[in-house]
C-alpha cells in the first residue's frame, strides 16, 4: 500500500509509539504526510519516527503544555497541522478500585482528548481547517465489565466529540470518534483469556487503520464509526430520547 493521498498533509498522531498509534502513524506517512509521532515512550516513538521520516516529539497528554508543544513542533518542523489522531489511551489493568490508577486512566483518556483537542484547534483553524480524529472505543458504546472505569473514559470520549463538533464546523474543522472493539494490541494483553474463554474476534491493527482512512475520505463529522470484525466500519446510529427531537 502506498500513493500520495495525504501528500502535504501534516499530522499529528499522540500515542504513537506502538499499537494502533504506530499504525496509523506508518499508514499517513505511507500516503506521503508529515507525522509528528507523539507519545510518554521516548525509545519506541523515537524509532517509529525514524522509521517514517517524521519527528518525534515526547508527549504527556495529560498536560495541556504537551499538547500545545506537540502543536509548536508540527509548526515549527512542517509549517502547520491538518490532521490530528488523539489517539493516547491506557486502561486499568488490575482487579479492584485504585483511586491513583483511576485520576490516571480519567487524565489519560478524557483529559488527553480535551487538552488535545483545545491545543489542535488553533493550528487548523490557521489551515482553514482540518480532521481530528479521536480514538474512542467500543467500550464508550455497549457496557465494559472488564475495565468500567475505561469504558466510563470512552463514554464520555464519545459524547464530548459529539457535543464538540458542532462548535467548530465553521472554522473547517472535523472531529470523528472511532470506536473499535478488542484490537490485537497491548491493550488488551489483561483481557486475553476472558477473550477467548468468550470466543470473541480479536480485531487486527490493519483493520483499525483501515476504518481510520475510511472516516478521512469521508465528509463525517461528530460521528462515532464503529469498529468490529466482519463489517465495514460506519457511523454509530443513536437514538433519540423522547422529547428530544432536532436537539442533535
Amino acid at each position: 500500500m502506498g500513493g500520495n493521498e495525504y501528500h502535504g498533509k501534516v499530522a499529528l498522531v499522540t500515542g504513537a509509539a506502538n499499537g494502533l498509534g504506530a499504525g496509523i502513524a506508518r499508514r499517513l506517512a505511507d500516503g506521503g504526510a508529515r507525522v509528528v509521532v507523539a507519545d510518554v515512550d521516548t525509545a519506541l516513538a523515537q524509532a517509529v519516527a525514524d522509521e517514517i521520516g517524521g519527528v518525534f516529539v515526547e508527549c504527556d497528554v495529560r498536560d495541556p503544555d504537551h499538547n500545545r508543544a506537540a502543536v509548536e513542533v508540527a509548526t515549527a518542523e512542517f509549517g502547520g497541522l491538518d490532521v490530528a489522531c488523539l489517539n493516547a489511551g491506557v486502561v486499568t489493568g488490575a482487579a479492584g478500585f485504585d483511586a491513583a490508577r483511576y485520576r490516571e486512566v480519567v487524565a489519560t483518556n478524557l483529559d488527553g482528548v480535551v487538552h488535545g483537542i483545545e491545543a489542535v484547534r488553533p493550528a487548523l483553524r490557521a489551515r482553514g481547517g482540518g480532521d481530528v480524529v479521536v480514538m474512542a472505543s467500543m467500550a464508550g458504546l455497549v457496557p465494559m465489565p472488564f475495565d468500567p472505569v475505561y469504558g466510563a473514559t470512552k463514554a464520555a470520549v464519545v459524547n464530548y466529540v459529539r457535543s464538540c463538533a458542532p462548535l467548530v464546523a465553521s472554522e473547517g474543522i472535523r472531529i470523528t470518534a472511532l470506536c473499535p472493539g478488542f484490537t490485537d494490541t497491548a491493550i488488551i494483553d489483561g483481557f486475553r483469556d476472558v477473550i477467548r474463554e468468550l470466543d470473541l474476534a480479536v480485531l487486527d491493527v490493519s483493520d483499525v487503520v483501515t476504518a481510520f482512512e475510511s472516516v478521512l475520505a469521508s465528509s463525517s463529522a461528530g460521528e462515532c464509526w464503529y469498529v468490529v470484525p466482519g463489517q465495514p466500519s460506519a457511523p454509530m446510529a443513536f437514538a433519540t430520547p423522547p422529547g428530544m427531537a432536532g436537539a442533535n
